[in-house]
């Protein structure tokens, strides 16, 4: 199957900097995407620095093959490289004074025969729109969805609530860290969306896919949904990745 990209990145109507960060490496089927956080320009540093750091690893993994991975091992190499990244950013959030406190999200996507591994850390979400039905593939790692989960909160509740942007999990807040990683079947047609709170906290799952189904091209989709989230309030960052199967 043939792949085809298009990302987008919007500082949105709130915010004076953009902390997100968005990455596709077609060599690799690899896309990441990062929300940052963190005082002054350090959520941006923290974000970059994942991304880079995540691609890079995973890159040297695969130039180390002699074969074929196996799909378990696909898996074992994003989490390996999630902790190198973790590693980065933990260790310069706690040597350079200005970057303290600093940390980023994280959700990843690596295409890979018949499947697409999503790993992921924080509230930074992927979906898979297929014959015109949205799915949520991950579970947001935050205190809102551990209270939706314990029966604190009804998911309408959930939608206005407070805290809804407390994550528990990120990268380069503790020094080793975990990511969640499971494979989900693609196959011509479909699409998958990596998008950063700034987007899924604006748009509804159905109103995102509402935007997907009216647009036609992966770039006409991209912009139209930082377009919605803008209109909506864009009270954060958007950023967007999409990945088509054809």
């Amino acid at each position: 199957m043939r792949l085809e990209y298009s990302s987008a990145l919007d500082v949105g109507r709130a915010r004076h900097n953009n902390e997100d960060a968005v990455l596709i490496d077609p060599s690799l089927g690899l896309c990441i995407l990062a929300d940052g956080m963190g005082g002054y320009n350090a959520g941006e540093v923290a974000s970059d620095m994942a991304t880079k750091a995540m691609r890079d690893t995973f890159r040297q993994w695969l130039l180390g093959l002699t074969q074929a991975p196996a799909e378990a091992e696909v898996a074992q190499a994003l989490v390996a490289a999630a902790q190198e990244a973790n590693r980065q950013v933990f260790t310069a959030a706690n040597t350079v004074a200005a970057y303290a406190g600093m940390g980023t999200t994280l959700v990843a996507a690596v295409f890979e025969r018949q499947h697409v591994w999503i790993g992921h850390l924080g509230d930074s979400r992927a979906y898979r729109l297929r014959n015109g039905r949205l799915g949520q593939l991950t579970r947001d790692h935050s205190l809102l969805q551990e209270q939706v989960d314990a029966g604190l909160l009804t998911q309408e509740e959930a939608a206005y609530a407070l805290h809804r942007n407390l994550v528990t999990r990120a990268i380069g807040v503790e020094p080793q860290v975990v990511l969640e990683v499971h494979p989900h079947d693609v196959k011509a047609g479909d699409t998958i969306l990596l998008c950063s709170d700034g987007l899924s906290d604006m748009l509804s799952d159905t109103q995102i896919a509402q935007v997907l189904q009216i647009n036609n091209s992966l770039d006409e989709q991209a912009a139209a949904l930082v377009e919605a989230a803008n209109a909506a309030g864009g009270r954060d960052n958007i950023s967007v990745i999409l990945a088509k199967l054809h």
